[in-house]
């Protein structure tokens, strides 16, 4: 027997929100010593590149600030550049998404809890860049 997704009214059921990777640039680009300091916009553009590759079924937002800021969004990856702490932007993205599932790429121990606070679970920078 086929499963009803029409929620009864004969209009499909709406599709759940897909899962929100939200990124901390400046601590993921950071993570590898591979001279990023001496390019920061290059650096997070890199990044951002790689989780264009890998993006897939989920919506992906890099946060960046400081040198890094004016960085486009490409398709698959939404840059958010913050117009003050990159991490206080974190949060309140976090909080935003409190009713997602929603995954925070950080190291930055201090902000790994004020996200979790929101139900966001947290993953190390490895999760989108594996050192080269």
């Amino acid at each position: 027997m086929a499963q009803d997704t029409t929620g009864g009214s004969g209009a499909p059921a709406p599709a759940a929100d897909p899962p929100v990777l939200i990124v901390d640039g400046a601590n993921v680009v950071g993570s590898v010593p591979d001279g990023w300091w001496r390019d920061r916009r290059g650096a997070a553009e890199r990044l951002r590149d790689r989780l264009a590759a890998r993006a897939e079924g989920e919506e992906v937002v890099l946060v960046v600030e400081g040198a890094a800021r004016g960085v486009e969004s490409v398709p698959g990856v939404r840059v958010d550049a913050a117009p003050g702490s990159g991490d206080d932007r974190i949060v309140e993205l976090a909080a935003a998404h409190a009713d997602r599932d929603c995954v925070v790429v950080t190291a930055d121990r201090a902000l790994r809890e004020r996200v979790r606070v929101y139900g966001a679970r947290c993953v190390g920078p490895r999760a989108v860049r594996p050192a080269d």
